[in-house]
């Protein structure tokens, strides 16, 4: 009988235990003495006599039953004897235990933090399958009785460690990322960055960004119609729609400032065409104001009109302000310069002014240029455009209009005033209704005036933000 080192042997229990149990034939003492048992019954057979009943202590807590009778438990190992089934516990059990639980607990420990709860489930299951199936091979047919508890609950305790982890630090940090960034960035967005949160932070850094600035005029003649909290109404609902817009585009919102609201594309998330989505927004939002001021002339309100600037350049964003109160904001000469633009936007009687670096950022739609300018704080003139039409889809006239316009240019820096009155001629036939030809119309006539100057490089200064 194979023994450990305790004299303890390993009992292959076949099933329930008493006579009820199935495992073995119950013959009662009783029916032996009274020769109620039929002769030959017994013959050629091991008999094992026990007790069953409670009151003479022979039943033993088992992994079958609570209730066991200590005689079947003999009867268990004489009939491993038998049919030469008898499971051993090797030596270097405990070996096996600690290589099992070092390979498959370090599998775990690198792939699980880095798999999603469903592939985790997976990954768990195929570390745990190969060892219990080893296992379930050695118990029936080589009779060896290995560890396997062990390994079941490390990788138990793995999976579950894991997930709460994720749960409780990273999920906390996604909650917070998503708090942080929620009412400046578009949903969509967030659900982007809570997927790798770490690689995004309120910390400073200077990034290619496209900002705009959309200011409201009108509202202060309608502040002076109005309840102020009918003001307030009017204002959100405006605001709201236009924010909807932003977001729909990939923006970020940073601030709203009276009637202006300020946004920038290409952070926190990075975003390759963020001039392009920029200025499809800022023609979305123009259209959209076509429609407010609409149904405003229906309530008989007055209508809002809206100028927008844009800018793409180099910019400091990241969280700043004071220790009381701080934002997710942009901050450097390029944000300064497309508020500057925001306010051209009335001068040249379009609703949108867009820089030259933000119109060769954006090559998917057609734009007109307005001029080139030299704004308050700014020793070098910038071209300042406005857009058409996407460029797929502007129609022969536009372009005949646009080729026009592109000679009046050449025609206007080089002090051809007479070439510029026939080329306003026909851009005026062309668009009768456009103001930007009659403010032209009204500088040559007064630069006609003047003396050539060979110094003037075409640019017009602009002295107020």
């Amino acid at each position: 009988m194979p023994v450990d080192d305790r004299v303890a042997a390993l009992v292959p229990y076949r099933g329930p235990g008493g006579a009820g149990g199935g495992s073995f034939r119950y013959v009662s003492a009783s029916d032996v003495l009274a020769k109620r048992l039929a002769p030959g019954s017994l013959k050629d057979k091991i008999v094992l006599v026990g007790t069953t009943a409670p009151g003479l202590l022979d039943l033993r807590v088992t992994p079958v039953g609570e209730t066991y009778p200590g005689v079947e438990t003999h009867a268990n190992v004489i009939s491993s004897l038998l049919d030469g089934k008898v499971f051993v516990k090797p030596d270097y059990a405990v070996g096996y235990e600690v290589v099992v639980l070092l390979v498959a607990g370090l599998a775990l420990a690198f792939s699980l933090p880095m798999l999603s709860a469903s592939v985790a489930v997976l990954v768990s299951a195929g570390v745990v399958a190969p060892v219990v199936a080893l296992n379930f091979y050695l118990f029936p047919g080589q009779g060896l009785v290995l560890p396997l508890a062990s390994a079941l609950v490390m990788a138990g305790l793995a999976f579950a460690l894991n997930m709460s982890y994720g749960y409780f630090v990273e999920s906390r940090h996604k909650r917070e990322l998503a708090n942080l960034f929620g009412t400046y960035v578009p949903p969509e967005l967030v659900d982007e960055m809570v997927k790798d949160p770490d690689s995004y932070s309120m910390k400073a850094a200077s990034k290619e960004l496209t900002v705009m600035f959309c200011d409201m005029r009108g509202f202060t003649k309608m502040s002076e119609r109005m309840e102020p909290t009918q003001l307030q109404e009017l204002l959100n609902s405006v605001f709201s729609r236009l924010t909807d817009l932003i977001r729909s585009n990939r923006g970020t919102i940073d601030k709203y400032m009276g009637d202006c609201v300020m946004a920038f594309w290409g952070a926190p998330v990075e975003t390759p065409n963020h001039a392009g989505l920029a200025s499809k927004c800022a023609m979305e939002m123009s259209l959209a104001m076509r429609q407010i001021n609409e149904e405003h002339r229906a309530k008989g309100l007055p209508e809002i009109g809206v100028g927008i600037g844009l800018n793409t350049g180099t910019m400091c964003v990241g969280d700043m302000g004071s220790d009381i109160r701080r934002s997710y904001t942009v901050i450097g000469d390029a944000v300064n310069l497309g508020s500057r633009l925001e306010g051209l936007s009335k001068a040249y009687g379009v609703e949108i002014v867009v820089s030259e670096t933000a119109r060769k950022a954006a090559p998917e739609f057609a734009w007109q240029e307005l001029d080139r300018v030299r704004v308050k704080g700014k020793e070098q003139a910038v071209g300042i455009f406005t857009p058409i039409a996407p460029a797929d889809g502007s129609d022969k006239a536009v372009a005949d209009e646009l080729r026009t316009w592109g000679a009046f240019l050449k025609a206007y820096r080089n002090q051809d005033w007479d070439q510029c009155d026939l080329h306003l001629l026909n851009l005026q036939r062309m668009n009768a209704k456009k103001y930007l030809y009659e403010l032209y119309a009204e500088r040559v006539a007064s630069m006609r005036l003047l003396p050539f100057d060979p110094t003037w490089d075409g640019a017009t200064n602009f002295e107020t933000k």
